[in-house]
């Protein structure tokens, strides 16, 4: 065993400190100023101590990683979706994957309870369950060849729930794919600036993997810089266009962005994966860390004040305006990426698994992507803290309850506790050149708001303007690589499920099946988008308030495959490392869909919400935010769909939970009866280093490696 030497022991005393000092100031501080750097050092000081400790004793001690194993990138490299990927590459392209819209949005609007809870869900939450999930899911699934989470479900639970897990997965994973769509057309609609920079993204990422895989192999330093070069040119570039006559070109509407973006989806799920998928997402995740990394250097240098408190009243009453609900449970079912994410394991049992070099790389991956994640959900917290309570509000509450004037916005909010004239208003607007910032909910106008309240502090009051669209583009980035990652590992998870019945199929590289396949998850989440663009009640908007649910029982889901998996191939002993986190999560979303189902409370209730909109119908009465009597009967179908829906995902998550004790107890009790479906021992030949940074022995190892592949 190794000790310690007195200069790391200084170094991680000093980092414990740090994040420790952090923690002491938000937790104790009540009524006096307190500087958002001390939410950057407490997330810091935590993400730091984790990932050296907390996630080096998980892949050695839990899950025995072993370097020496061939991962199915190697044994099964085809070059369409199995190929062994540098690692920076596929971290970029991992993180860009998992970072959708959640880290941004939930964390801004969970601001309402202040800032507080949503930090300690924020981090607590990322260093023992969401980062804990996505590494062991991309470990099992490595092992085993690639598969996805529901086919591994079906695999080691049984054809019971492991069917139950198929069919959950693959009816959530098409509505998070809508509803991410969603909000790329909303940031992109009207937009040429937006347009134009991210469709240049396209062209550059497939330079840089031609660059990668037939110009220059393993130049990855090199691609780095070009790439990165020509992605700064396009950001400019987009403002020049959308100041000039090709603006007209670049500003699409709503139905055109549809189509768009369903083509984009299909192309980018069929062609290999080296081609435009990873090197896209590598880029893009230079901008997003870069992004994120730049505002935690400013809020270091500005120190603003966290204007929210810590914890606001709304927090126990439970009658925010911004969305109903106790903190708990919904807190934690609002703030999902970033702490804990279904959706996450999707592609940690998808496109990654299939393209990861080392096992020992998982922890990089897996853990580590996730605490990058996690800093952007602390971001956006902190650019919703630090804006005034009063204009947080105005923008986050819905028309219906505050106006659609400054006056009468400043008049409710002031009711709510949170002071704001209607001059303020105005001049919030007219900063970052927009007509009126009033119910501009979804979370992304808030997030740019506070980017441009920090960022012009470091660069002039002139550019506010400029950083706060800035930032609308950069969310729709964001959303993006989640949405095109997203809609491949779907391809997997439907070629999983259809190779039970026809077993081509179970060849996720065979041509006819993976055309198929893509059309049609494509298409079914093209149609919830193409009608939610069209019908603001309707199609992925119906959809729109179970995202937050759908997302954490899918969570749920992972757990109980991860806790299986540990038991039945003899880690009893560390099972509570996913077992622990699979109970909160449990709790949390099945508490959350039993109120979202039974509350007598409509604005949480769904079928509450029927009887009370059925009402107004039946007395003929026109109950906001619906403006006449056809709105009045959508929003009825709406609350019954929502409802029995919540319903059946919750109960296939307790079939698929239950059935997981279920093994796990006969495991315990007769182990003979247990079958691992791992894939067979073949060494590797790939020499290639665990972290962003080879060490020494892992140099020496490339230099003396002849007629390996090396990957250094």
């Amino acid at each position: 065993m190794r000790t310690a030497n007195p200069r790391t022991i200084v170094i991680w005393t000093l980092v414990a400190l740090v994040g420790a000092t952090g923690w002491t100031v938000l937790a104790l501080s009540r009524g006096e100023e307190v500087s958002a750097a001390w939410m950057v050092a407490a997330a810091l000081g935590s993400y730091a101590i984790a990932y050296r400790f907390y996630a080096k004793f998980i892949a050695r001690r839990v899950l025995k990683v072993d370097r020496t194993r061939a991962t199915p990138a190697e044994r099964l490299d085809n070059g369409i979706d199995f190929h062994p990927t540098d690692r920076r590459v596929l971290l970029g392209h991992h993180f860009a994957a998992i970072a959708g819209a959640g880290p941004l949005v939930g964390p801004v609007l969970a601001a309402q309870m202040g800032y507080l809870p949503g930090t300690i869900w924020i981090i607590a939450g990322v260093i023992f369950a969401g980062a804990v999930q996505d590494m062991v899911v991309l470990f099992f699934s490595t092992r085993r060849d690639g598969r996805s989470l529901g086919q591994m479900a079906r695999e080691e639970i049984g054809p019971f729930g492991g069917a139950a897990a198929l069919l959950a997965a693959f009816a959530i994973m098409i509505i998070l794919l809508g509803v991410l769509a969603l909000v790329v057309v909303n940031a992109l609609a009207e937009s040429p600036w937006g347009t134009f920079s991210i469709g240049m993204t396209i062209p550059i990422a497939l330079l840089m993997g031609f660059y990668l895989r037939v110009i220059r192999p393993g130049r990855v330093v090199e691609v780095s810089v070009i790439g990165v070069a020509l992605l700064l040119l396009a950001l400019v570039a987009g403002r020049w266009v959308a100041e000039s006559s090709w603006a007209e070109t670049f500003t699409l509407a709503p139905s055109t962005l549809v189509i768009w973006l369903v083509a984009y989806g299909f192309i980018a799920s069929i062609l290999p994966v080296w081609m435009l998928l990873a090197p896209r997402d590598y880029l893009s995740t230079f901008m997003k860390i870069g992004t994120i990394g730049l505002l935690a250097l400013g809020v270091v240098v500005t120190l603003p004040t966290l204007k929210m408190p810590a914890v606001t009243d709304f927090a126990s009453r439970g009658d925010g305006p911004v969305f109903a609900g106790s903190l708990f449970p919904f807190v934690f079912i609002t703030i999902a990426c970033g702490a804990l994410s279904g959706f996450h394991s999707l592609i940690s049992s998808g496109t990654t698994p299939k393209m990861i070099q080392k096992e020992t790389q998982v922890r990089m991956i897996g853990y580590g992507s996730m605490l990058m994640e996690s800093s952007v959900a602390v971001m956006a917290l902190v650019a919703a803290s630090i804006i005034d309570p009063g204009l947080y509000f105005a923008m986050n509450a819905p028309a219906g309850a505050i106006g659609t004037t400054v006056e009468s916005a400043s008049q409710v909010v002031t009711g709510w506790g949170y002071q704001i004239s209607p001059q303020d208003l105005a001049a919030a607007a007219a900063s970052v050149e927009e007509s009126s910032l009033l119910s501009r909910t979804g979370g992304a106008p808030t997030l740019a708001v506070g980017v441009s309240e920090i960022f012009s502090q470091v660069t002039g009051g002139s550019l506010k303007a400029f950083w706060y669209h800035f930032a609308i583009m950069f969310e729709a980035l964001f959303i993006l690589t989640a949405l095109d990652a997203g809609t491949r590992v779907g391809r997997f998870m439907l070629q999983d499920t259809l190779g039970n019945v026809y077993k081509p199929f179970k060849d996720v590289s065979w041509k006819p099946g993976l055309v198929i396949t893509s059309a049609i998850v494509c298409g079914l989440w093209g149609y919830f988008l193409w009608v939610g663009v069209h019908e603001p009640l309707g199609g992925i908007n119906q959809l729109f308030p179970i995202f937050g649910i759908s997302n954490q029982l899918l969570a749920a889901v992972a757990l109980a495959v991860c806790t299986t998996l540990l038991v039945k191939s003899g880690r009893l002993k560390w099972a509570w490392i996913t077992g622990i986190p699979l109970a909160w999560d449990a709790t949390v979303t099945l508490t959350a869909s039993w109120q979202k189902v039974f509350s007598s409370d409509p604005r949480v209730g769904f079928f509450e919400q029927r009887s009370v909109y059925q009402a107004g119908i039946d007395r003929g009465e026109v109950i906001a935010p619906a403006k006449d009597m056809d709105d009045m009967h959508t929003i009825v179908t709406n609350a019954t769909v929502d409802g029995v829906l919540c319903a059946v995902l919750a109960l296939l998550i307790v079939v698929v939970v239950v059935d997981a004790v279920r093994v796990c107890v006969r495991h315990v009790r007769r182990p003979a009866l247990s079958t691992l479906h791992e894939a067979p021992y073949v060494e590797s030949k790939i020499v290639a280093p665990d972290g962003l940074f080879p060490t020494r022995a892992e140099k020496e190892e490339a230099r003396d490696a002849v007629g390996t592949d090396t990957r250094v």
